[in-house]
């Protein structure tokens, strides 16, 4: 196997590997077959979206090409990004949000070929090296298998949902790696 070797990406070396990185979400996330197209497509326009965020910043795993990636970015400080989860946002995190300390985890994939050999953690862990004091956050689909395994042993915790309300994305949760102290 080939080694793999980390590094951060630039906001515009970014937007000119942006081919790399939806071959490598396509491969990451094989849709259903004939899907293909949609999938890239719809990856690139989030992606261009994306990389113009405030804060945005990415990390890479290269293995004789691109073979994974993490990226996210800042989130804005008036909370409106919670209002799209079904989560109890706490009063601390209000605090971190409108002070610009939250950090979304937006997208992490490895090629499959790769998996279950750390490179994912490796990933997160040099993203989220500079955010030691910063709330960090992902929206997941709570239906993809492993994900909630591999949060947890990350130690992330899941948002509590509001009681009383019902939730306006079905499937999705909130995953967050509190501040360190």
């Amino acid at each position: 196997m080939a080694d793999v070797y980390l590094r951060r990406l630039s906001r515009w070396q970014a937007e000119q590997q942006r081919e790399a990185v939806a071959d490598v979400y396509v491969t990451a996330y094989r849709g259903a077959a004939g899907a293909e197209y949609r999938d890239r497509s719809g990856f690139l326009r989030r992606f261009a979206r994306h990389v113009q965020r405030e804060g945005f910043d990415m990390a890479v795993a290269d293995a004789t090409g691109l073979a994974g990636c993490a990226y996210g970015y800042r989130l804005d400080r008036d909370g409106a990004w919670w209002a799209d989860y079904p989560v109890e946002v706490t009063p601390q995190a209000e605090e971190l949000t409108a002070s610009g300390r939250v950090f979304a985890l937006t997208e992490l994939m490895v090629l499959p070929a790769l998996r279950r050999r750390g490179v994912a953690t490796r990933l997160t862990d040099l993203l989220l090296s500079r955010l030691g004091k910063d709330l960090v956050v992902a929206g997941v689909d709570g239906d993809r298998p492993g994900t909630r395994e591999l949060l947890r042993a990350w130690g992330w915790k899941e948002l509590p949902a509001p009681t009383g309300r019902s939730s306006p994305s079905p499937g999705r949760e909130v995953w967050a790696r509190w501040p360190v102290r």
